[in-house]
């Protein structure tokens, strides 16, 4: 089996293959752990569903917060006698990434592109949910063009409540109405509808620079509340990442 992780400003999200076949997900939160922390929370996770270290054959990971890969790295030596492997933008092949500063691309947005290609024909529009909401542009060449980067879902709303006196902090949820009838539903249309509004309008724009109404795939950990109710995203998937990731190693991640 592969073991991939997914490391989140947020959250780190692992997720367990066998084959091609996706058989468990988890997420946990992204902290500044020990490499036996790491190593015994992920024994753990396994040992719930009945898996063992030896039946670990990999591990695949990319992190956008460069500061708790040691930990993770070395638990994963000690604690499942593998050897991680760690994808960054100079890891995949035959992929052009034509922006200013590569080096500057966040991991998981290259292995997003990864996972996307096997299944939409370039150009095409990926935008993930998670801290921050990112847009990947590739062009009809299949090289990494671009994109933007929005205040993601919930640092809107928690901004919404830390700057205002009197407006309570409110659950994130899909209102049926865009007129609330009191404070409570006034905000989360704003929150949610307001957010929808944005995704769908930075969309259209990426949309039309790549050419015109190419798809648009979303993911992350908002992408099912939000993602599905947005006219220009085309497909959902949470696992976008994760099956980004197992690609990479399957073909030989260096």
């Amino acid at each position: 089996m592969l073991l991939v992780v997914d490391v989140g400003n947020t959250n780190t999200v692992l997720g367990l293959y066998d084959g091609p076949r996706f058989v468990y997900q988890w997420r946990i939160s992204t902290l500044q752990r020990t490499t036996d922390e790491f190593g015994i929370l992920v024994l753990q996770l396994l040992a719930h569903h009945k898996v063992t270290p030896a039946d670990i054959h990999g591990v695949a990971v990319c992190t956008v917060v460069p500061s708790v890969l040691y930990a993770i790295e070395k638990g994963v030596r000690r604690y499942l006698d593998q050897t991680a492997r760690v994808l960054d933008h100079k890891s995949v092949l035959g992929f052009p990434i034509r922006i200013d500063n590569p080096g500057a691309l966040g991991p998981d947005r290259v292995v997003n592109c990864v996972a996307a290609r096997e299944r939409l024909t370039p150009p095409f529009l990926i935008v993930d949910f998670g801290t921050a909401t990112t847009f990947d542009c590739v062009d009809a060449s299949g090289a990494y063009v671009g994109g933007a980067i929005a205040p993601g879902l919930q640092i809107s709303a928690d901004a919404l409540f830390s700057r205002t006196a009197r407006l309570p902090r409110v659950e994130i949820q899909r209102p049926d109405h865009a007129i609330g009838t009191n404070t409570t539903a006034a905000m989360q249309s704003g929150v949610f509808w307001g957010y929808v509004a944005l995704v769908d309008g930075l969309a259209r724009r990426c949309k039309d620079e790549l050419g015109g109404e190419v798809p648009c795939i979303a993911t992350g950990g908002l992408a099912n509340l939000v993602g599905r109710a947005c006219k220009e995203i085309d497909e959902v998937d949470e696992h976008l990442t994760l099956e980004g990731l197992r690609l990479w190693f399957e073909r030989g991640a260096p």
